[in-house]
């Protein structure tokens, strides 16, 4: 695969993109907070405040082909700009949902707001990956991860200090509270989203307006003589099985990098952490990431091949977590946060893997791998029902509550094996399965 582009100075639309790809990892990773926030305010049980997440990754299902379809009528500025205007109104959709305190209202924020990022990452992911040689893709993407996981450090160490201020105090007091003063305490914890979220909104709309103004070269990719000859040219999106395994191996993924940045904080807290203690924990998964990414940015493809970066990623995950299961306490908290030394080359390496030699079908393949990070939806809230589940087994069992919590939480990621066990055969045998010529 080549490119066509209308100037061969990448400096300035690498540096835009990496903004957005800031823009992303500060919004997506403040779930960590606010899954426990939420949890808190609206009295939920775990399965239902990992909603949090299901809110946010279930529109990446909703929106990828109909973003497709958006970016191809009014292209990749316009719609960067639509993206951002749209995360805009789902940030001050949390307005009324703090003054109602009601959950529904949440998520259809964060809904909303995954609606917009959606057309972000559509127009963003495919576009880094073919502005240069598909060989060096990972590392371009690589650098786009440093941006989105500082980003997503700071977000989760703010909202973590704004939305977990206090929340030990606030649940002591709630146990003991009447009804009456128990709705005056959380309506004004609800109530401590109103200034970030606002600020967050006015951010979104200025930077809806400067994007438009953007200069970004025109990339599209075009068949070589490579493709033309293996007959990708004549083959529909269905005869490429690398894909698909690709799209499969990207699902599962997300699911597991979710569950390391957005668990974390309540599992900390199952284990008898306090909130000001465990706010900090999804940012040790975070900077382990981008510590890794940095690596990767040195590494590939110069020293190590995409393909490779992949398989030991994968293999690492399955260690980290057979590790997470054995140990406990902070050293276990330890281990989920250095599942981001797992999961950071992971996304950068299928990228590149999967839409190699797709030619014509790049743009489509980039939708269906946007459409895999529902993963994020599905995966995190079954590990809640997980430990819900072997929670209520554990204390009918005579265990008390909170050391059945404890322990719950720890043994349900062991959900997390199978999702890198399928990482490591795209990485080995998949991304090889292209399929027959059809011409």
């Amino acid at each position: 695969m080549s490119i066509s582009t209308k100037s061969q100075n990448n400096l300035v639309p690498i540096v835009v993109i990496a903004g957005l790809f800031f823009i992303f990892g500060f919004v997506t990773w403040i779930n960590g907070a606010l899954i426990p926030f939420m949890k808190t305010i609206n009295e939920l049980t775990d399965a239902q405040s990992y909603f949090v997440a299901s809110a946010s990754y279930i529109s990446f299902v909703v929106m990828a082909l109909p973003a497709s379809y958006i970016l191809n009528k009014i292209g990749y500025r316009k719609g960067m700009s639509l993206g951002l205007f749209i995360m805009a109104i789902g940030a001050l959709v949390f307005i009324p949902a703090a003054e109602a305190r009601t959950y529904w209202v949440f998520l259809t924020g964060i809904f909303i707001q995954g609606l917009g990022m959606t057309i972000l990452q559509t127009a963003a992911n495919p576009y880094i990956t073919i502005l240069g040689p598909i060989e060096s893709g990972a590392k371009r993407i690589a650098i786009m991860g440093i941006a989105n996981k500082v980003a997503g450090a700071l977000g989760s160490v703010i909202f973590g200090a704004i939305l977990l201020s206090g929340i030990d105090a606030v649940k002591e007091q709630v146990a003991t509270a009447s009804d009456s003063e128990k709705a005056v305490l959380l309506d004004t914890m609800a109530d401590s989203v109103f200034t970030p979220y606002l600020i967050m909104a006015a951010v979104l709309f200025i930077l809806a307006i400067l994007i438009r103004k953007a200069p970004l070269p025109h990339v599209e990719p075009i068949e070589d003589e490579t493709s033309t000859a293996n007959g990708s040219s004549n083959k529909t999106i269905f005869q490429f099985p690398h894909l698909w395994l690709g799209v499969l191996a990207l699902f599962v993924y997300v699911g597991a990098e979710v569950i390391a940045g957005d668990t974390i904080i309540a599992y900390g807290i199952s284990l008898g952490f306090t909130g000001e203690e465990a706010k900090y924990f999804t940012t040790y998964t975070l900077l382990a990431m981008v510590a890794t990414y940095a690596l990767g940015v040195f590494l590939i493809p110069k020293y190590v091949k995409q393909k490779t970066a992949l398989v030991i990623s994968a293999v690492l995950g399955i260690i980290f977590s057979m590790l997470i299961l054995s140990t406990s306490g902070f050293t276990s908290v330890l281990f989920v946060a250095a599942l981001g030394i797992a999961n950071a080359l992971v996304w950068p390496a299928i990228w590149p893997l999967t839409l190699d030699g797709l030619g014509k079908h790049t743009k489509t393949a980039s939708a269906l791998l946007i459409m895999a990070i529902s993963g994020g939806a599905i995966i995190p809230p079954l590990y809640g029902r997980i430990v819900d589940s072997s929670k209520h087994e554990l204390i009918a069992s005579g265990i008390n509550e909170a050391e059945a919590l404890a322990t719950a939480s720890t043994e349900s990621y062991w959900i997390l094996i199978p999702c890198y066990a399928l990482i490591l055969f795209f990485a080995i045998w998949g991304h090889k399965m292209r399929g027959t010529s059809k011409k």
